[in-house]
């Protein structure tokens, strides 16, 4: 991680060696969204690119078989094992190697079962703290339009108290045929989130009969623009960026 000005939102401690580094994510929906809305439309190209992709540890493939029974195979081996839990390849040892005495034990897995059919917790072998007042956002991908035959749980982290293995749960969506989880492909993201934006944020309702000069000012600025045909495109993406440009800009 490249060091910063300011102290860091978000600390990403690696534990499995190899696992692929953290990306920042994409405006462009890593490379799958239409061209015109990753130029005209800054709303959805600003969502895409809002915090970091996370990565499968090592390509592997996950067979709901039926039931309760997922079965898992990692690339290179052509065997395949039922899944209980199963730790990334060497990792137990590797992890005992670095671990202080009393901890070998200890070391996560990367697959475990969930309790649901057809549900399977993933680690990306990499532990995670947040700055105080800060949490994380854990979904599927941001608008990525790759179809893909497994669903990712969302869920909030309380990562500025709770330190533990990011990981995302995942339900499998078919049965009867591998799933393969690539290590090039983004297989979450996580968004940092200030903690008051989700911990009952208050929210005011106002009636368009009491608005007063400022906001139909400000509702002229914005629809008479858009009904007029010879606008250029992207305006508000123009706009948007030019604003934050400025916003950045040293004082």
């Amino acid at each position: 991680m490249s060091p910063t000005a300011e102290p860091a939102i978000c600390e990403f401690h690696r534990l499995i060696p190899d696992a692929p580094q953290p990306r920042r994510a994409d405006r462009s929906a890593d490379g799958t969204l239409p061209v015109a809305a990753y130029r005209h439309c800054e709303a959805v190209a600003s969502a895409s690119a809002y915090g970091w992709y996370l990565y499968p540890p090592v390509t592997f493939s996950l067979w709901w078989i039926e039931g309760d029974e997922i079965a898992f195979s990692i690339a290179g081996d052509e065997n395949w094992s039922t899944l209980q839990g199963a730790h990334y390849p060497d990792f137990a040892r590797t992890f005992a190697d670095m671990a202080p005495p009393g901890f070998a034990e200890l070391a996560p897995p990367m697959l475990v079962q969930g309790l649901m059919p057809g549900v399977v917790q993933i680690w990306s072998g990499y532990f995670v703290r947040t700055a105080p007042g800060w949490a994380l956002l854990s979904r599927r991908p941001a608008n990525v339009q790759r179809p893909q035959p497994y669903d990712n749980f969302e869920g909030i982290l309380e990562t500025d108290s709770w330190f533990g293995p990011l990981f995302t749960n995942v339900q499998l969506k078919r049965i009867g045929s591998p799933v393969e989880f690539h290590q090039t492909k983004p297989l979450f993201q996580v968004q940092p989130v200030w903690r008051q934006a989700y911990r009952d944020p208050s929210f005011e309702l106002r009636e368009a009969t009491d608005w007063g000069a400022g906001e139909w000012r400000d509702f002229e600025a914005t629809i008479r623009r858009n009904t007029n045909d010879l606008r250029s495109r992207g305006h508000y993406a123009a706009e948007t960026r030019r604003r934050l440009r400025t916003e950045d800009e040293p004082k």
